[in-house]
């Protein structure tokens, strides 16, 4: 591109002269972009909770300050040194080091390995790719542990935590669309409806899988289960979880403890699977990327769909640290 060598806007990370750590736009150029094979100009990236958490510097995610966070982005390649990538081709990037040990996608331009490049399915394109992003991703994982154990939608009702947020909206909808029983659970009881466009069978509040007390074994309830929120609730649901059922966990904003016995495993033969997107094997992520453009798309509803500039990264990261954003944040990085 003509501009290419010009100063570009990102969003920085870095500790101030008051001795606070946050996120403030910039002006970059190539040279200050970190080492790899392939540039990308960037279309879109997104929002996620990671991304809140690297926004503040935060030493379990950001490992070296200056920072750009950004653990997605989707654009077109503009530099190749690797003879699998050409000017011009359409890509997205999530999960790998992107957004934590490598900047990611609050720039203009990326630069990264090639390997960590996916080339644009099918079916999406860069904005699209980015509604899906690491949450879409992350939920296509937990769906294929439930359906590769056998839990077919006769089974039972699979639950769904945090069910507003993204990785819980899109399990929502691709368990809907794959014929499931879905029960939504959120703090938000105003946005019953949209779960239910969703495809939400049912929607309950958080009490429901907020057993706190130190029982082994809790009525049997689901078949199986996307908790994105971990804690107590994990722990409700695994005690709580059918015969031979699976429950997948891939968060952790409602506590990182596990109370429990080994009960729910050696009676009820429970499995809980474990979902982690950014180390990924990369067949397997071509396969997530396939599904998520074809027989698994969903469209999410435009209320689900959120747009901001890198100028706005700051209050919106506010808003999902107090549990404030629902469905899906997309960031343009432009000026």
């Amino acid at each position: 591109m003509s501009d290419i060598a010009q100063p570009f806007p990102a969003l920085v990370v870095d500790k101030r002269d008051d001795e606070t750590t946050g996120p403030r736009l910039e002006r970059l150029t190539l040279d200050q972009l970190p080492a790899g094979d392939v540039l990308i100009e960037v279309a879109y990236s997104s929002l996620n909770y990671k991304d809140a958490l690297a926004c503040g510097g935060h030493a379990g995610v950001v490992k070296s300050l200056p920072h750009v966070p950004g653990i997605d982005c989707a654009g077109r390649v503009v530099e190749s040194k690797s003879d699998r990538w050409r000017v011009g081709d359409e890509v997205l990037v999530t999960g790998y080091g992107l957004g934590a040990e490598h900047w990611g996608g609050y720039s203009r331009y990326v630069r990264v390995p090639s390997d960590w490049v996916v080339a644009m399915p099918a079916g999406l394109d860069a904005r699209s790719a980015m509604i899906v992003g690491t949450a879409g991703f992350t939920a296509a994982q937990a769906v294929t542990a439930i359906v590769e154990r056998g839990i077919t939608p006769d089974r039972g009702p699979v639950v769904v935590t945090g069910a507003t947020g993204g990785v819980g909206t899109w399990s929502v909808a691709i368990l809907a669309k794959l014929g499931y029983e879905v029960t939504a659970v959120t703090g938000k009881s105003d946005q019953a409806a949209m779960l239910k466009q969703l495809g939400a069978a049912e929607v309950v509040g958080r009490e429901v899988v907020n057993d706190s007390t130190n029982r082994p074994l809790l009525a049997s309830r689901w078949a199986a289960a996307v908790d994105t929120v971990g804690g107590v609730p994990l722990t409700t649901i695994l005690r709580s979880t059918l015969h031979r059922g699976v429950v997948t966990a891939c968060g952790l904003v409602a506590g990182v403890e596990l109370p429990l016995t080994v009960h729910p495993f050696i009676l009820r033969g429970v499995t809980l699977a474990g979902i982690d997107s950014a180390k990924c094997p990369h067949d397997m992520r071509l396969e997530m990327w396939r599904k998520l453009a074809g027989e698994w798309r969903v469209e999410l509803p435009d209320k689900c769909v959120t747009e901001i500039s890198l100028a706005e990264v700051p209050q919106q990261v506010a808003k999902i640290l107090a549990g404030g954003v629902v469905g899906r944040t997309l960031v343009v990085p432009r000026d």
